[in-house]
């Protein structure tokens, strides 16, 4: 079956350190990527289980041409996993020859670590990490369902609703079949760190978004009213996008930018089966976007999320394992391009506020980026001072530092994140008056490339699937 095949090869490539599984499941070709990176991200999670399983089964000896990413692969679906249901294609027979084996050493490794969940096997031999008890936190779409209707299917389902959290002790300790609603963000659930949701129907069918919560601020600090026009500036995945569009009932217009087209294929699919309707994708770098554009005159809102280390990301140890802070060529090359994408970003006439996040912890990417913009742009952009009371704040390396946003495992039970709101000092009286005033800016600070054919990229109209759901929400 492709499915496994591939999942092997992601695999295989994330061990070596060959890249993330996330940057490796778009680049497959495999269609389904939600499915593929559940998978992925599951097999990973257990893999010393699994190597320990299948060394004692002696599956590898016995099964020769077997290899062993695939064999980890296979025994995840086989033991923790669906279990092959209605499929497995010609690795199912290869499979149930060992199936007694194999989980007879699986019960045997529970009764030598004196456990009983399969989850448990994840905590006993190790310490776990910080990063290893963040929640699970899930968007509810606000374009499909509300977060009322989701409780309700959630208790009808069997699971215990605690209200609203009052603290980060509160979600510390979640366990079993319990759930929260953030105190912060009325569309988030928070579940415990092992829930896993990918075969929910209400994830498949786009009500649910498996989104972290320091994910959730950039758009909920851009925060566009309805009718706004918004832009994207490095969409893929998408699930900010799609943020952006719950906060515009779909009424406004996003345009979201993206160079890779895999990325924006697989993005137009999210997007739809949210039911995002306000949004154009272009395949087109945001540094080629000119901001005298007549297209963009009314873009008041920027969302700014560039390629970044990602050295905040949860998964991170467990994708690349042992890998520390980025090589100082490595950080200079993403600062110089997250200084050039801001400093364009803030040349569009009409813009009013705009949100720079980034998924990593170093300064160079963060608070140096921000404090280079703001000299670029003396007295005419500041930072807007948000959210008082998150704990977390920037590093004081320049004077208003405090202002920015900070998230970590250990001070937010999140993952690693970056957030600065820059907000333009003085506002135009008018859009036409700023855009007669407005000149033609060019980006000095990058050589002027060839512009390349526009291409928009609609996103693909998926089966009614909610339809099948109306009985079950309220």
């Amino acid at each position: 079956m492709a499915l496994y095949a591939t999942a092997a090869s992601v695999l295989a490539n994330v061990e070596s350190r060959r890249g993330s599984i996330k940057g490796l499941v778009y680049a497959s070709s495999f269609q389904n990527v939600k499915q593929l990176y559940a998978l992925v991200c599951e097999t990973q999670r257990y893999s010393a289980v699994l190597d320990a399983v299948i060394a004692s089964a002696g599956l590898l000896r016995a099964e020769k041409k077997l290899r062993p990413h695939l064999a980890k692969v296979l025994v995840y679906e086989l033991l923790l996993g669906r279990g092959f249901r209605g499929g497995g294609g010609r690795w199912k027979p290869l499979l149930d020859r060992h199936q007694a084996r194999l989980k007879a050493e699986l019960a045997r490794l529970k009764v030598q670590r004196r456990v009983s969940r399969n989850e448990d096997l994840l905590q006993v031999g190790s310490r776990p990490g910080a990063a290893s008890q963040v929640p699970r936190f899930v968007r509810v779409n606000t374009l499909k369902t509300s977060s009322d209707d989701a409780i309700d299917y959630f208790k009808r389902q069997g699971f215990s609703y605690q209200g609203r959290a009052s603290s980060l002790e509160d979600l510390r300790a979640l366990k079993g079949k319990c759930f929260l609603l953030d105190p912060l963000l009325p569309e988030l659930l928070v579940f415990p760190t092992q829930t896993d949701l990918h075969d929910h129907p209400l994830y498949q069918a786009g009500h649910l978004i498996l989104q972290d919560k320091a994910s959730c601020l950039p758009a909920m600090l851009l925060a566009p009213p309805p009718g706004s026009h918004v832009i994207d500036a490095c969409a893929a995945p998408g699930n900010k996008t799609s943020h952006l569009a719950a906060f515009l009932k779909n009424q406004g217009r996003i345009f979201a930018f993206d160079l890779d087209a895999g990325r924006l294929a697989s993005m137009a699919t999210l997007l739809a089966q949210a039911g995002v309707s306000c949004c154009e994708l272009a395949q087109e770098d945001f540094l080629a976007v000119s901001p005298s554009d007549q297209r963009y005159r009314q873009v008041q809102y920027i969302l700014l999320d560039p390629s970044c280390s990602g050295s905040g990301m949860p998964t991170r140890q467990l994708e690349e394992p042992g890998t520390g802070t980025p090589s100082k060529a490595r950080l200079q090359a993403l600062a110089g391009f997250q200084q050039r994408a801001l400093r364009h970003a803030l040349t569009f006439p009409s813009l009013q506020r705009l949100v720079y996040s980034t998924c990593s912890l170093c300064q160079e990417e963060n608070e140096d980026v921000v404090q280079d913009a703001l000299q670029q742009n003396p007295g005419t952009f500041r930072l807007a001072p948000v959210l008082p009371s998150w704990p977390h704040r920037g590093l004081s390396s320049f004077p208003g530092a405090e202002h920015c946003l900070r998230a970590s495992p250990e001070t937010t039970l999140t993952g690693g994140f970056f957030v600065a709101v820059l907000e333009r000092v003085e506002v135009p009286s008018s859009v036409p008056q700023a855009e007669a005033s407005a000149p033609e800016i060019s980006l000095s600070a990058a050589p002027r490339k060839k512009r390349r054919p526009r291409r928009t990229v609609a996103p693909r109209t998926l089966p009614p699937t909610e339809q099948v759901l109306l009985f079950l929400l309220p």
